[in-house]
């Protein structure tokens, strides 16, 4: 394992560059032929890859907005590292993986180095081979696949992953051992996927796993919540999307689901927050983040720019927000030397909206703490509280060979 690397926090930055400034040679060849002082000057292009358009726009929004506000925060303001002005290409990849790979061959044959973004677990799979095939670093951004971490050197990702959301949805019942998870989805490759996490996560730790997966067509819920009661699980675990979500809540609410076992499922963005109805207060959230969960510097920063922008911070707004400081730390580390950049961020340790996390070195995994989490009444809204802060260590995914 290589050793950690810790953050510089933006106050040092300018004391850093000062440093290397002073040690730099002057302008003109070097004596090996190597990059001149005025060559290194030169901007870091960066290439976002991510969803404006399409059916994940607003994940592609939140992961924006954090990331300019993480910019402006390592770079206190200046848009450059060392002296390097760091530009920024969007590219709209509209939820296509064919036109997300597009994109990329078109940036690296442009001579782009790092690209970053991308909010679609397909489509951060297809890039990560880009990235291997071509040598550039890439940065997945709240593409939450598993398959990202470990799947080659030269690919990262600045969130969470899919384990590391069912990790935390076991820590309400403790102890997975003998104890029964069901898994409440519909029959598609969303709600199969889910349950095929749930095998590997909670299963693998002595729980026994079954199902009831729901047609997608299917309008009536309530036979689907009686062969819940039936199943008399220790765990409910709900993998839904879409339209019929409301009417899927309710069911489970009248039929007394939440009386027979806690029912988990992942918080989602702002905008989903009163789409639970009068189950809104029975359902026991997992979270990746919501504005008012960590109390630090960082978050702070990242809220307050993102308010005098006119932007609220969001589920994925610290994904574009941790981007934006492993991008500084790769430039300021590796310079244009892309082999140099991946060993900057092996075993990265920074300070995130969340707290510290840390570029795990042997497989890229980003260990960082969950949360346990309720919505609560305010004002007529449903809003997002804190139960318990899950730590990092314990929701950690195993490591990639």
């Amino acid at each position: 394992m290589r050793e950690p690397k810790k953050y510089l926090a933006p106050a040092l930055l300018a004391t850093a560059a000062l440093m290397l400034v002073g040690c730099a040679p002057t302008a003109g060849a070097t004596s090996d032929g190597g990059t001149t002082e005025e060559d290194s000057k030169e901007p870091v292009n960066v290439s976002i890859i991510y969803s404006e358009t399409g059916p994940l726009a607003a994940y592609g929004a939140a992961y924006k907005g954090g990331l300019e506000a993480g910019l402006d925060y390592v770079t206190e303001g200046s848009g450059e590292i060392d002296g390097r002005e760091i530009t920024i290409e969007y590219a709209d990849d509209a939820g296509d993986a064919d036109k997300a790979v597009s994109l990329a061959k078109d940036a690296i044959g442009s001579g782009t180095k790092i690209i970053a973004g991308t909010v679609a677990s397909g489509i951060a799979l297809a890039l990560a081979e880009q990235a291997q095939q071509n040598k550039v670093l890439y940065i997945s951004g709240a593409a939450a696949v598993d398959g990202v971490t470990g799947i080659n050197d030269y690919t990262f990702r600045s969130g969470r992953q899919t384990y590391q959301d069912v990790a935390t949805a076991g820590t309400f019942i403790g102890d997975p051992e003998g104890k029964k998870v069901l898994v409440f989805g519909q029959d598609t490759a969303f709600g199969q996927g889910n349950l095929a996490g749930v095998e590997a996560v909670l299963g693998a730790k002595g729980a026994t796993v079954s199902s009831v997966l729901v047609p997608e067509d299917a309008t009536e819920f309530t036979p689907f919540a009686q062969r819940i009661l039936d199943e008399a699980p220790d765990l409910v675990f709900v993998a839904w999307a879409g339209a019929t979500s409301g009417a899927m809540w309710q069911a489970l609410e009248q039929q007394g689901v939440f009386d027979a076992a806690p029912v988990v499922t992942g918080l989602g963005d702002t905008a989903t927050h009163e789409a639970y109805g009068a189950a809104s207060d029975k359902i026991s959230f997992l979270n990746h983040y919501f504005a008012g969960i960590p109390e630090n510097d960082v978050n702070t920063a990242m809220v307050d720019y993102l308010e005098a922008n006119d932007q609220k911070a969001d589920l994925f707004s610290p994904d574009g927000f941790n981007a934006a400081l492993m991008i500084a730390e790769a430039v300021k580390t590796g310079g244009d030397d892309v082999e140099k950049m991946v060993d900057a961020l092996e075993g990265f340790t920074f300070d995130g909206p969340k707290g510290e996390i840390t570029v795990r070195a042997e497989d890229h995994a980003m260990i960082q703490p969950m949360y346990q989490v309720k919505l609560v009444s305010k004002d007529g809204a449903w809003v997002p509280e804190l139960i318990e802060e899950v730590d990092a260590e314990t929701v950690a995914p195993p490591v990639v060979e």
